[in-house]
């Protein structure tokens, strides 16, 4: 009798148990449910499922999920990304390493349309990415009557890590390739003093592209890359593998709670990649004691340069490159824009929340100094570029009167609330620039 009493009890507590796990997975699930609807303004069960990954509410930038991280050698423009697959539906790394829904040179198969090269580094690749997806630009470009019925094509020239003169010898390559080209926007700044100024202080020359993507590939080439560097690569490649996998199944989730759940662990294992990144960058930039039987040769100089006299020459690489831009350009009646993309390191009035803070900001990084030296170097080439008829669009402010978050790292990219700010700044830019080039033509 005291056995079934003891036996009893013990049903009764694993029902207990039991209803109370049953309560906890319901409301796990209600939870995840609202946590999805504020996420993605969708209902869990009826959402619109995609193939596309950058919908899944991860953030993948600078995750390169189906190939190395490490770019490739090209004869004229330093370096290219590797051609290959593209997480994005309808774009591929294409044969000259820009992502694009097209390859190179693209020839024009209707009367109407209209072409736009976007030049510069990863900011400026995401703004054409984003232009082909949600069409910002040529929203008010149409508002022009002659171009109200074009078909705008967006073209983008752009790679992570250009800095100039890679845009100038870049559109010069395909003009010679017989690229057409209706309008150019140049979207540039931060890698002409970020990236530059870690050439100088390796005792590259400015002017040759960034030491962080160059020398990784000079290294490789002469096969002396370090330890710790190719240990990161492989946390890197394993890393890239866990999320491919757990991307999968959180597309296949029929759960809140699983969705929920899956995707902090993604998040997690794409954090864990970034840094390994980081640490692969330090690791790989690192100047080998001896490199006179490298095979590859890049200009360098004897001695580091002072700041004052370093962050001068590379705000003039930088306004001559685009001054040859436009002339080159302006030969074919081709409208430039030149624009200064906004960065975190360059202070404005813009208060930036505590959550975006622990993202934006990085104490460690060696850019912010760059910033907010080479920036106003920018500056004061304005008067130069303006005497030489060039438009230039400075950004710096554009988020200034947001409080929602607008960056997605500790670099310089933006999240789509940025990126719709600043492709309405352009856009509205460039639309007030061509208005006034028409009334001008009026008059006379």
């Amino acid at each position: 009798m005291k056995d079934l009493k003891v036996l009893t009890k013990g049903q009764e507590f694993l029902k207990i148990a039991l209803i109370n796990l049953a309560f906890l997975l319901v409301f796990l699930e209600l939870g995840s449910l609202g946590w999805y609807f504020v996420k993605h303004k969708q209902f869990f069960y009826t959402r619109e499922k995609t193939q596309d990954k950058s919908a899944l509410g991860i953030n993948l930038e600078g995750v390169r999920l189906n190939q190395s991280i490490v770019e490739r050698f090209h004869p004229f423009f330093g370096f290219i990304q590797k051609p290959s697959a593209d997480f994005r539906p309808g774009f591929k790394v294409n044969n000259y390493g820009f992502i694009s829904p097209y390859d190179y040179p693209l020839k024009k198969t209707k009367n109407n349309q209209f072409f736009i090269g976007v030049f510069g580094g990863s900011v400026a690749s995401d703004y054409a990415i984003f232009q082909v997806q949600n069409k910002i630009l040529p929203k008010y470009l149409k508002q022009l009557p002659g171009l109200k019925d074009k078909e705008f094509v967006i073209l983008s020239f752009a790679t992570g890590g250009y800095k100039q003169p890679q845009q100038l010898l870049i559109l010069n390559y395909f003009l010679a390739l017989g690229q057409e080209l209706d309008m150019v926007v140049n979207i540039d700044g931060f890698n002409e003093v970020a990236l530059s100024n870690l050439n100088n202080k390796n005792k590259f020359d400015l002017a040759m592209p960034s030491i962080q993507h160059i020398s990784p590939l000079a290294n490789f080439a002469n096969n002396s890359l370090s330890t710790k560097a190719m240990e990161a690569t492989l946390r890197i490649q394993e890393n890239k593998t866990r999320i491919n996998q757990a991307l999968s199944s959180l597309h296949n989730c029929s759960l809140a709670a699983c969705n929920a759940l899956t995707s902090v662990y993604v998040q997690h294992l794409v954090n864990n990649y970034k840094t390994d990144v980081l640490k692969f960058e330090e690791e790989r930039t690192k100047k080998q004691k001896d490199d006179s039987g490298s095979v590859i040769y890049i200009n360098t100089n004897k001695s580091v340069l002072q700041d004052s006299v370093a962050f001068e020459e590379m705000a003039g690489n930088w306004a001559k490159s685009s001054i040859f831009m436009h002339k080159v350009l302006s030969a074919s009646n081709v409208p430039y824009f030149h624009v200064l993309q906004p960065n975190q390191y360059y202070q404005t009035k813009r208060v930036f929340g505590e959550a975006e803070k622990q993202i934006a900001f990085n104490k460690e990084t060696p850019y912010a100094k760059s910033v907010q030296i080479g920036y106003p170097a920018l500056f004061k080439k304005f008067p130069n570029l303006e005497k030489n008829n060039i438009n230039i669009l400075n950004a710096v402010n554009v988020f200034d009167k947001n409080k929602e978050a607008v960056y997605v790292d500790s670099c310089c990219h933006y999240n789509k609330a940025g990126e719709v700010i600043f492709s309405n700044y352009v856009g509205r830019s460039i639309l007030e620039s061509l208005r006034k080039d028409e009334a001008r033509s009026k008059k006379k």
